[in-house]
């Protein structure tokens, strides 16, 4: 836990949940193919980290928007990297162990 608070923002640590339950919700709604829900979390992620960096720093030059894009970017990916990791660790270990 100490690693992924190390890589993302504490702030935005809310996010993974967010994506998880809204993944959940797109699996559950067959909205999507299952294929394509990740990539949907990843867009979703960084639209929403985009949001909130947008909104709390500054972002008057050219290069500090650069620094907030990129922020929203690789915050968004990694939260939505680990609530796809948390829905897929929870869909195993509701399975046998028996089963491939």
């Amino acid at each position: 836990m100490e690693t992924i608070e190390a890589m993302i923002r504490p702030e935005l640590l809310v996010l993974a949940p967010v994506l998880y339950f809204l993944g959940a919700g797109l699996r559950r709604a067959a909205v999507l193919p299952e294929r394509f829900v990740p990539l949907a979390l990843g867009a979703a992620g960084v639209a929403l980290a985009l949001l909130y960096l947008a909104a709390t720093l500054p972002a008057a030059t050219g290069r500090e928007f650069a620094l907030v894009v990129f922020a929203a970017v690789t915050q968004g990916v990694l939260c939505a990297g680990c609530s796809i990791l948390a829905g897929r660790l929870f869909r195993r270990s509701g399975k046998n162990e028996e089963e491939p």
